[in-house]
Order: structure tokens, then sequence, then C-alpha cells
């Protein structure tokens, strides 16, 4: 072991970034506009304004300003929590016998058990300065409904979550968490909005979906003065917010004078992604410097490595604006298994322009297989890490496997975006032996797909 290079990095309080990074003002094609479904055209912040907050609307159709900066009280909610750890994992690199070098970003450290309390304070600090009564939202795993309970408690709003009806069955101590934080908590598809009736009239007994439960946080939002929608991946905002990850990431790398060779980060709607990868990116994308970036998804729900890039709904529904992403359509719903938050259909807009053209990798795992990961990882480095973070460790894993047979001596960085004490159910099930695995047909994708919907000029 290098006495040189500590276990863990810490910035120090001062050396929090005081501005989020938007890397859509680094990109020479931009992400496509969201479009009106209604007229096919790109969406005014006015159309928007009655679904999101003021200030964040600017935020998701800002593509020119590169440096945003963060208000004083979010920096000093920030400080509960951050900066985060940059952590050297030395013994899983010898559980390995590997020469590559093994870091993780850890965003396990804070009461919400993830990276997602990022955004969730921004975005309900925006709309308690906008005089609103309270928010909306969806969550898949839990992680997004915990962080924003927790931030809306924090500042006094009310809280809306209608969370995937497999993970509310499957998660009851992350909802309960939600409750105890004041928020109310609905499983999705449900009978209190009108898009979850027809859902469950077309689909009786579906599980749900991450689109289902964004179509009813949306009809909630816009039916009840004083509350606006908030999602916690997929959009501009989202990843711009969750870009401290990345750049907190880089501070402590350049504190080290090391570089990293890969970054990897897990993929379901782009948030700890693109949060992650945002710094690194922009010197990619500026000719500064160049790094191996890769996208790892659950192969029940291959958005990057099977979908298609183009215009969808963002949600099932289909009363959300279109964005032009890798889907496999509004209407797919997939398997009810433990990839937790990795069930949205799409992908964000920034991070599917850019794996278009061809600045990133993408690959599909499947859960078996990131169960072991995820065991491996915690016998040997002692955090018990959440399904979708696994994800990002299976990679990093089999990227320093293939270092051990070349004998190259890579520097390999990974998003460790939560811990998994909330999901001891997969873990239970994959150590009885009970988990399988399943891959969606190309005659199932072909069902979504069929959805897609027609968008003249695109």
């Amino acid at each position: 072991m290098s006495s040189q290079i500590p276990y863990k990095t810490y910035l120090n309080e001062s050396e929090i970034p005081t501005a989020w990074y938007n890397v859509r003002a680094d990109m020479k094609v931009k992400p496509a506009p969201l479009l009106n479904p209604g007229t096919g055209k790109p969406l005014s912040a006015e159309e928007l304004t009655p679904i999101f907050c003021e200030e964040l609307v600017q935020q998701e159709l800002d593509n020119d300003t590169a440096f945003i900066p963060i208000p004083q009280e979010i920096l000093d909610f920030y400080k509960m929590y951050r900066p985060s750890p940059l952590v050297r994992a030395y013994c899983l690199e010898k559980v390995l016998d590997t020469p590559a070098k093994i870091y993780y970003k850890f965003e396990g450290n804070n009461t919400s058990g993830s990276h997602k309390l990022n955004s969730a304070i921004a975005q309900a600090y925006y709309a308690k300065k906008q005089g609103l009564k309270g928010v909306t939202t969806e969550t898949g795993a839990g992680q997004w409904g915990t962080a924003l309970s927790m931030a809306c408690a924090y500042l006094g709003l009310d809280c809306k979550v209608f969370m995937v009806k497999v993970s509310y069955e499957q998660k009851p101590f992350r909802r309960e968490v939600m409750r105890t934080y004041g928020a109310s908590v609905t499983p999705s598809p449900s009978m209190e909005t009108d898009v979850g009736r027809k859902i469950l009239a077309e689909f009786p007994g579906t599980t749900g979906s991450l689109g289902c439960a964004i179509s009813e946080a949306v009809e909630v939002a816009v039916k009840n003065p004083g509350y606006r929608y908030v999602l916690g991946s997929v959009l501009n905002q989202v990843l711009l917010h969750q870009s401290i990850i990345g750049l907190e990431a880089k501070a402590a790398f350049d504190k080290l004078g090391v570089k990293p060779d890969m970054i990897i980060g897990c993929a379901g709607g782009g948030s700890n992604l693109g949060g992650l990868i945002s710094p690194f990116m922009g010197e990619k994308l500026r000719g500064e410097a160049d790094y191996r970036i890769i996208a790892v998804e659950p192969a029940s729900c291959p958005s990057f490595t099977r979908g298609k890039f183009a215009y969808d709904f963002c949600d099932t529904g289909m009363i959300c604006p279109l964005a032009k992403m890798y889907t496999l359509g509004s209407g797919f719903i997939p398997s009810p298994n433990h990839a937790g938050g990795l069930r949205f259909h799409g992908m964000s807009t920034i991070l599917s322009q850019l794996y278009h053209d061809g600045l990133m990798e993408a690959r599909a795992v499947e859960q078996t297989a990131v169960f072991e990961a995820a065991e491996q990882f915690a016998r040997c480095e002692g955090i018990l890490p959440a399904p979708e973070s696994s994800h990002a460790i299976k990679a990093a894993i089999d990227e320093a496997l293939k270092c051990k047979e070349t004998g190259e001596e890579k520097t390999i960085l990974f998003g460790l975006t939560g811990t998994g004490y909330f999901d001891l159910v997969a873990y239970q099930q994959f150590n009885d032996g009970k988990m399988s695995d399943y891959i969606p047909t190309d005659e199932d994708l072909a069902k979504g797909f069929a959805g897609l919907p027609v968008v003249p000029g695109t």
C-alpha cells in the first residue's frame, strides 16, 4: 500500500464548489429541446412554468452558462454532509490482485442514503423561494423520494410522493422514512389520479414503472394550486445540481496529483452518471484531456444498449413533454427486478446526445452478476452498496480484472451512489438463490417502440 495515497481524500469545507457546472455549455451538439406534444414545437419557459418552478425552468433551458452559482442557503445545507469522500479501494484491489488503482466517490454519507439529496435540496429551495405550498414527485427505489421528503421537511414544504408499486412493496422501510419526514407516499399506479386509473384499467395487476409514477405526480401538481412537480433524474437541471459530485471528485484527484483513466457510473435516468462525469466530460469536450467513460445499466431495462435515439414521452400517461433520448418507449414496463431506481424507460437528453456522439460507452449487466459484485465489494470494503451503485461496481471489477490480464496500471473511478440497507429483501433473495435474471426479448421491446410518437422533422 502506498503511504502517499490515503484511504479517503476529503476536501475541507471551504473547498466545496460554489457553482454548479453546466456541461451543455461545452457541448458542440446541444441536447435536442423538449417539445410540446400537441404542437411538436420546442417548449417555451411560459409553457413549462405551470409544471416546474420558475428558476428551475431557466436552468432547464440554459445551454450556454457554464457555471451557475449555488445559493448560500443550499451551500449551508450541503455542509451538513459535503464534501463527500473520494475513497481508494485498497482492499478490493488486493482481493482482485490487480495492478489497477480503484477509487470511488461515496455519496451515501447522508441520512437519505444517496446522491439524490444534492438536487432535492436545490429543487425544494427554489419551490420555497417561489412561495409554493408543496411539490409532487415520483420515486423508484425510494432514494429520490427519501431525499426530497428530507429536503421538504427542512424547508417546511408539503411533499407528495408516488412510489413505483413494486418498490413500495419491496422496500417498506424506505417508505416509512419518507413518512417520518412528513411526506405522503402512494403506490403507483393508483386510483387517486385519472391517469393511474387508466393505466390500471389497461394493465390490471401491473407492478408499475417510473413512467407511470411520473404521470400521476404531474397530474396532481397541475391540478393543485401552489404545487409544482420536481424530478430526481433525467432533466438537465438535475444533472446540473449533481455536478457537485464530479466537481468534488475532480478537485480531490487534483489534490492527490492523480488523473483517472476511466470513469464508471450506473445509468437509469442519468443523475448520478451525469453528475459524476460532468467536469471530466467538459475537459474532454474542450480537448484538454481524454477519459474513457462507461455507463452501466440493467439488462432488464437497457435504454442505451438496446433503445432507440428518438423523441418520446417521458411518462407512461403521455402527458409530459417529448424528449429526444435513448428510449425503450414510454409504454415499456420493466420486470419487477431489483435494479431499483434504474427502471426508467429513457435516458437523460444530455447523456443520450453524448452517447450518440461517441463520447461515452454503455453496457448492460444482469442482476445476479450485479449482486455478486455487490457482496464481493461489501465483504472487503465494508460498505453495503445499493443495487444501483452495484452496476458500477460490477463494471469496475471487470475493468480491474482486465488490467490484471494485461498488466496495465489503469486508474478507475466509479460512483458509489448510496447504501443498500433498505434493499435487504433483494440481498435476501440473492443469498437464498431465488434471484433470477430477466432480459426483455426483441418482441418485448418492439411493443414499446411501436408506441413512439411520430415527430415531423426529427
